[in-house]
């Protein structure tokens, strides 16, 4: 066989082994999602609060999903700025199956608000300014493609 035959059919079986590229705004719906300010405990003798949102996802689409990457943007509404983020692997090797759902994730920032008061009163402080999230979705090594936002609900979290 010719180098270039060779080559050809090594794209081919490259190809095939990948599958075709998934709309995941299309597959993949955020499911059980609860936000909250999660009680990071004391820094620097301050009391902190940090942007938290849990969810699952689920494929509502007809195929399995594979090696899809998560990711939690959180802002300060009317920033442009990240307040931070985390992503997880999400879905592996092992696949989604149509219907099935994900464990739970829980995501958080590590920046947030810090206060002496009690952490229930910093909530209420005048100068506590309301957050988003925005959950990312990255199949392979796609691009990141949104799949939902949601304004972080003014409540206490312990876990």
């Amino acid at each position: 066989m010719s180098a270039a035959a060779s080559l050809l059919l090594a794209c081919a079986l490259l190809a095939t082994a990948c599958g075709a590229s998934i709309d995941v705004q299309r597959a993949l719906q955020v499911s059980d999602l609860t936000t909250g300010w999660y009680d990071a405990g004391i820094v620097n003798g301050k009391n902190k609060l940090v942007p938290t949102v849990s969810f699952r996802v689920k494929n509502v689409g007809p195929s399995t999903v594979k090696y899809v990457q998560l990711n939690a943007v959180f802002r300060v509404i009317g920033d442009q700025e990240e307040l931070g983020s985390m992503f997880v692997k999400g879905i592996g090797g092992d696949g989604l199956a149509p219907g099935a759902y994900t464990e739970t994730y829980v995501l958080r920032s590590a920046l947030g608000y810090t206060g002496e008061q009690p952490r229930h009163e910093m909530l209420e402080h005048s100068g506590f300014r309301d957050a988003k999230v925005e959950i990312f979705a990255k199949p392979g090594s796609s691009q990141w493609v949104k799949l939902t936002e949601h304004t972080v609900a003014r409540q206490l979290l312990t876990r």
